[in-house]
């Protein structure tokens, strides 16, 4: 390995003082959200990742890509905008090949230049190079600046060119140790994709913050962010690649190389069996709805009311409402609908099309909540403005009470590790105590589960990452640590 190589900072967790979760009070800094997917020794592979992407349209709604390789050429197509607007039949028939890598993608402020969709190509001394992300790395600027120190000239502002540039510089002797060689030196959250030529890797790592899986369709294999995602390509599902796995797949072979150092414990996101994962989707071993269902049992028993009706905030929150309702026996009726052509106002990036967002997604049936007193479930609470224009609503539509149960804790602090948040300023958690945050939505009475019940619900699969509510963040955020970003310069990826 040569001088340059070393230079480049390897963090690792095996440290004692890396097993205490660390506290920061900064402000939050938006991060991706996105939807991976692999396939390798299947034709029509891009036919197959689009209907991948199709069901995993939910973890990112703003930019969507597919590579493709015949064994000779790498081909690419990819744009801002949903999978039904960047793909039709025309683009799709020029992606030729039995190797495949999909990207599904929310970008933030700032980045959502073509530049930065995914997924990423390169020219490598092995085979043509694909890779997608799902994640955050939280060491990224300090492995940036020492490799464009060094010569490397990055194309994006996505911290996931970071591993192209680490790949091509590795002295390791084959593509399996380039590759290795290289995911040792990230610290943070990913679920990654890469093909070189007509091979597949998966790597999740260490603490496996991100879900990842593997599934197997006719002759080849198939690797997918949610299982979901198998089902609409009716593939079956293999197993969850493990925290700090790495495989290597060609066809039908799936060979797992030297893992990745393992962590001191994993650490799952909670917030994607909360909100963020699909309720008809399996990850981390769970499954979504009955992991929401659990959620809302709990929160009935740790917020009782007296009421008439239960209803949900659409869709998301519709497994934990009947998680309430089976709990408390209170019915649950369909009081709001939404309008599914209008995307989740949580993930839009700018404030004014949130609010708009918010008007225009959802409507009171009035036959429901006329003179009841109504138990609204949502599965979280981020800035509020949603919350407030469904009150507004539902008093318009004649309840008598709202009463607001929520299925998580509240949001207090930033994720580093792939979920998009508001800056720590804009969390209605982090500014307000509960009555505060009742008074302001306009409610007669509001609930949180608490972080000890959320996490006893789901204990099965965790220890979890519970970050954005507890602040304890459980790898180094190196880059914050080094100095390299702060409150008010979050990097645009």
């Amino acid at each position: 390995m040569d001088a340059r190589h070393q230079t480049l900072p390897m963090v690792t967790e095996t440290t004692p003082e890396a097993d205490a979760p660390r506290t920061y009070e900064l402000d939050d800094r938006p991060r991706d959200e996105c939807g991976v997917f692999g396939i390798s020794g299947i034709d029509d592979s891009a036919e197959l990742a689009f209907l991948a992407l199709y069901a995993l349209q939910h973890r990112g709604q703003e930019a969507a890509g597919i590579v493709a390789f015949d064994g000779t050429t790498l081909r690419t197509h990819k744009g801002n905008g949903l999978v039904s607007e960047v793909f039709d039949a025309t683009a799709l028939s020029k992606l030729v090949g039995r190797t495949a890598v999909g990207h599904v993608r929310y970008s933030t402020a700032g980045g959502s230049e073509l530049a930065n969709v995914q997924p990423i190509t390169a020219r490598f001394a092995h085979g043509d190079l694909a890779l997608a992300h799902n994640g955050n790395l939280t060491n990224q600027l300090a492995l940036r600046t020492r490799l464009v120190n060094e010569g490397a000239i990055f194309r994006s502002s996505s911290d996931s060119e970071t591993l192209v540039h680490l790949i091509a510089k590795s002295r390791a002797d084959s593509v399996d140790g380039q590759i290795l060689d290289a995911l040792g030196h990230l610290v943070g959250a990913f679920s990654m994709v890469i093909s070189v030529g007509e091979t597949l890797y998966a790597a999740r790592d260490p603490r496996g913050f991100r879900p990842l899986i593997l599934g197997g369709l006719g002759d080849g294999h198939v690797v997918v962010s949610e299982t979901c995602a198998l089902d609409i390509l009716g593939a079956d599902f293999v197993r969850d690649i493990e925290p700090g796995e790495v495989l290597r797949i060609r066809g039908n072979e799936v060979i797992a190389l030297t893992p990745l150092e393992p962590a001191p414990q994993h650490s799952p996101c909670v917030f994607e069996l909360v909100y963020f994962a699909r309720p008809d989707s399996r990850i981390f071993g769970v499954s979504v709805d009955r992991a929401r269902r659990a959620f809302g049992r709990q929160l009935a028993r740790e917020h009782p009311v007296e009421a008439d009706s239960i209803i949900s905030v659409p869709d998301s929150a519709n497994s934990a409402a009947l998680g309430y309702s089976e709990e408390s026996g209170i019915p649950f009726e369909l009081g709001l609908l939404r309008n599914h052509y209008v995307g989740r106002t949580f993930i839009k990036p700018h404030q004014k099309d949130r609010d708009f967002g918010a008007r225009m997604k959802y409507n009171p049936v009035r036959e429901v909540l006329a003179g009841q007193r109504v138990v609204v479930v949502d599965d979280s609470l981020v800035r509020g403005t949603t919350s407030r224009s469904l009150v507004r609503m539902l008093r318009e539509a004649g309840a008598a009470e709202v009463h607001l149960r929520i299925g998580s804790p509240p949001v207090r602090h930033p994720c580093f590790y792939g979920i998009d948040m508001p800056t720590k300023g804009e969390l209605i958690g982090s500014q307000m105590e509960i009555p505060q945050i009742a008074e302001t939505l306009g409610v007669d009475s509001l609930g949180y589960l608490s972080l000890e019940g959320m996490v006893g619900a789901v204990e099965k699969a965790g220890p979890y990452c519970t970050a954005c509510f507890s602040g304890a963040y459980p790898t180094p955020l190196a880059d914050v640590e080094l100095g390299l970003a702060s409150a008010d310069g979050p990097p645009k990826c």
